[in-house]
């Protein structure tokens, strides 16, 4: 994590995203805080990394996402060389959906 990134202001949005306890309740609370053009812009990111991390063509991304090159190209950077909270929340998200389909999952290494 970026040292710089690091503040009270920072944490207590963050503590305000850990309280929501559901999906109607990040819309509500999303909306409030982000403009539309802003959360289409977050929402286009994840389908990118969700994209890459499936394999998928820089040209397959753009024509499904609407992701300009640029924007493709930063989110696979932060994949392969960022902080790994794209590689953090992906792995969790396809083992959560292995437990759920009853499918062995390997070990979490520790934190």
């Amino acid at each position: 994590m970026n040292p710089k990134l690091r503040n009270p202001d920072t944490d207590a949005l963050f503590d305000a995203i850990l309280a929501l306890r559901n999906r109607d309740e990040c819309y509500a609370f999303f909306e409030d805080v982000l403009t539309v053009s802003e959360l289409q812009a977050i929402v286009q990111r994840w389908a990118v990394a969700r994209s890459l991390d499936q394999g998928q063509t820089y040209e397959d991304i753009a024509r499904a996402t609407g992701a300009s090159s640029a924007t493709i190209s930063r989110v696979k950077r932060a994949l392969m060389f960022g902080a790994d909270g794209y590689r953090m929340v992906l792995d969790r998200l396809r083992n959560s959906s292995r437990e759920a389909e009853g499918t062995p999952t390997a070990a979490a290494p520790p934190e």
